[in-house]
């Protein structure tokens, strides 16, 4: 790293490399005669001229990992696409189901898809139009629902009824075996309070939907506010929404440990009541670059966040990762990462440094507890044409790695993913990478279906695999599952939940290393504690034989206490009961 001072005020950073590119020579130390205004006894530049000093020590300040062959994974073509999708989600019947905004297909498109990855070797059977869609999608939130079919539920989208929009899809079928079922919507009958483009989604710890933020319609005012569903009560107003349109859109929310609701956006965060939705406590200002200290993480600034693992028994804070993003204006994109413990409160935020800048990214959680950078540009912000310099290189964030040495640089792939891309990760723990509709004529809309590979997949290393029979589990409740290859003494357990992937946003992101042990080949989960460190929901449940995943089953935890399986009070939709 170096840093340079000119004209006595102004700062720059960046890398020696950097002077080097830009054709910097060096000059005789006479020429910065500008002293520092903090310290006249230094000078700080002068004219054109930069007092500039590099990190020195023998210990960098960041460390790359720059993996190669089988550890660097590889990206690979999985199959040809029908559709560029807006949203992606596995669905607990083990398929991908795909939506796509009004008009990026053919004219006659339904607007969904849902996609067998057992069948991916034959297009003709692996795709499956889905129909049901009345209103338009374009910028909609997704969640899995925790009622016991598992529903997928989108609502939000642009222009007029489609931005009140709910729709309800109950997964059937499985892989190899056909589905029939569609997506339901009655916008007469079931619909938002407000209507909303670019709204964020999440299951609330008591089980209700929390629907936040967003835009009335194309460009519209804001819709600063929040509303649950099923409908209790009105919206509630969120002033600090209101002061930060347009750079806060599909903010990035999360049930704490501790009961309260994190909230990031913009270049802003802080902790929500969770009853009545006033601020707990306000978190420190996200730092942006350092070219703009106030740049922002959200649309259109857009970055991705997550959360970090959480470990049985669940006593270390909880930590908050968000990464990339870019500035209003300039358009100067963010080449790092942050981090807070938001429940810790002398926590501050925390920066590290990425190999490379990136806006519009996509995280994927891996069942081994790291998380896979992807897609995204260099330049510019999200939206239509707004973004070039695709960011092609996948990037590997292990949080178990000291500080600033987290970041591995992965594979490369030949196909750019900009606006509205998606990843998501698969049962079998390799990421299924999808979409980019720049609009642009440098840059294709995008139906070519990808999925990165992990090193864990191409070790050799034989899966470890297992059966069970329960897959509704109560809070701390043990559950036994059989082990039917694998070494048992060098395993655990791990639980991503259900995620619904767009703009960077992985609603239903969370991981969970859960209590485990083994007698023989008879091991016992024990299921997280509360609906606080595990809000009620679907997760894909795996079990690792040192770095190897098993292929996931779909378990259910904490039930259905706001009871969805009933909801909502329409005939247009099928409701599985309680």
């Amino acid at each position: 790293m170096a840093g340079g001072l000119e004209y006595g005020t102004e700062c720059f950073c960046g890398d020696v490399v950097d002077i080097e590119t830009a054709g910097g020579t060096v000059r005789p130390e006479n020429e910065c005669k500008t002293v520092c205004p903090g310290d006249p006894r230094f000078y700080c530049g002068g004219g054109s001229r930069l007092t500039w000093y590099a990190w020195s020590l023998d210990d960098p300040l960041y460390k790359w990992t720059y993996a190669s062959g089988n550890a660097a994974g590889q990206y690979r073509f999985f199959v040809p696409g029908v559709v560029v999708p807006l949203l992606t989600t596995l669905g607990v019947n083990g398929k991908i189901q795909f939506v796509e905004k009004a008009g990026t297909g053919p004219p006659n498109s339904t607007g969904a898809f849902e996609l067998d990855p057992s069948l991916a070797g034959d297009f003709s059977k692996a795709w499956r139009t889905m129909r049901g869609l009345k209103t338009d999608v374009f910028c909609s939130a997704g969640m899995t629902l925790p009622d016991k079919a598992g529903r997928q539920i989108n609502v939000g989208g642009w222009s007029g009824t489609s931005t009140f929009g709910i729709r309800l899809y109950w997964p059937d079928g499985s892989p190899g075996t056909a589905s029939i079922n569609d997506w339901q919507e009655n916008a007469a009958e079931v619909k938002l309070q407000k209507g909303r483009w670019y709204p964020s989604g999440m299951i609330m710890s008591n089980g209700s939907m929390l629907v936040v933020g967003g835009q009335d319609g194309s460009n519209g005012a804001p819709v600063p506010s929040l509303e649950v569903l099923p409908r209790v009560g009105g919206v509630v107003d969120l002033d600090w929404l209101r002061r930060t349109d347009p750079y806060n859109l599909y903010p990035f929310i999360f049930v704490l440990p501790g009961g309260g609701i994190f909230a990031g956006y913009f270049n802003e965060a802080r902790i929500l009541d969770p009853a009545t939705f006033e601020t707990v406590r306000t978190l420190p200002q996200i730092p942006g670059n350092v070219n703009n200290p106030n740049a922002g993480r959200t649309y259109p600034l857009e970055g991705a966040a997550m959360m970090f693992p959480q470990y049985a028994p669940y006593s270390d804070p909880v930590t908050m990762l968000i990464c990339g993003g870019s500035t209003n204006g300039a358009s100067l994109v963010n080449d790092n990462c942050v981090t807070i413990q938001p429940e810790n409160p002398s926590s501050n935020w925390t920066i590290e440094r990425m190999p490379s800048q990136r806006v519009m990214p996509c995280m994927a959680p891996l069942p081994d507890g790291t998380f896979l950078i992807v897609n995204g540009a260099t330049k510019g912000v999200a939206g239509f044409g707004l973004a070039t310099d695709p960011n092609l290189n996948a990037v590997l964030y292990d949080p178990r790695k000291p500080l600033n040495q987290r970041m591995t640089i992965m594979a490369n792939t030949t196909i750019a993913r900009l606006y509205h891309s998606e990843a998501i990760t698969l049962q079998d723990g390799t990421v299924l990478i999808s979409g980019s509709d720049p609009q642009s004529n440098a840059y294709p809309e995008e139906y070519r279906v990808e999925v990165f590979e992990p090193p864990y997949v191409l070790s050799g290393l034989p899966r470890p695999a297992y059966t069970i029979t329960n897959k509704d589990w109560a809070y701390g409740q043990q559950i036994s599952i059989t082990i039917t290859a694998g070494d048992s003494s060098n395993m655990r357990a791990s639980l991503l939940g259900a995620v619904s992937s767009t703009h960077g946003n992985s609603m239903g992101q969370r991981t969970m290393f859960p209590g485990f042990s083994c007698a023989g080949n008879i091991c016992t989960v024990t299921a997280p504690p509360n609906n606080k460190i595990c809000p009620p929901g679907w997760f894909q449940l795996f079990i690792l034989d040192g770095p190897t995943p098993s292929m996931s089953t779909w378990v259910r935890i904490g039930g259905d206490p706001a009871q969805l399986g009933n909801w909502p009070p329409s005939k247009t939709f099928s409701k599985p009961g309680i």
